[in-house]
């Protein structure tokens, strides 16, 4: 559950890159499902969604550390549990897919492009996708696992009177 979704994650994230890089040129957008959903060939050089443009050696390290990171948590605590394993494998491929762009182009390829209404999501792709869905399950996982029965917080305090009797 940790290596296998890591490795298609990565396979599906290059299929998907170099054909939008063999096809389109940058700056160049195809409508799929009308303004909703369109491919737009785009590059970015800063983190997710854009943000902190033109440092492309920082964001090549802090993706080898969360990479460092994600293999570490899996040694420790993630070879027994399905869904924390998933989780990781999920953010060990998108992490890979975009550190192979960060080092032979200096830029992460992105291309699927949203609009809700007016809002116009920022591009991305299928790494970024990875990434997200495996934190999110990650933060099922720790609360799924966090000991709390049910409908109690995890750190509760004992009753008033009870001195654990």
């Amino acid at each position: 559950m940790f290596w296998l979704p890591a490795l298609l994650v990565l396979a599906a994230d290059r299929l998907t890159k170099l054909a939008v890089q063999h096809r389109m040129v940058v700056g160049e957008s195809h409508r799929v499902l009308g303004e909703f959903f369109r491919i737009t060939s785009v590059r970015n050089s800063g983190a997710v969604f854009g943000m902190f443009p033109g440092n492309p050696l920082l964001f090549l390290w802090i993706s080898v550390l969360a990479i460092l990171l994600v293999l570490g948590l899996y040694a420790r605590g993630g070879r027994g549990h399905r869904l924390r394993a998933l989780a990781l494998g999920l953010i060990l491929g998108g992490a890979l897919g975009n550190l192979h762009d960060r080092i032979f182009y200096r830029q992460v390829v992105d291309f699927l492009d949203f609009t809700f209404g007016r809002y116009h999501f920022p591009v991305f792709n299928v790494a970024d996708s990875a990434v997200t869905v495996g934190v999110a399950l990650l933060a099922l996982d720790a609360w799924i696992h966090s000991g709390a029965p049910r409908g109690e917080a995890p750190d509760a305090a004992p009753p008033p009177g009870d001195a654990g009797s």
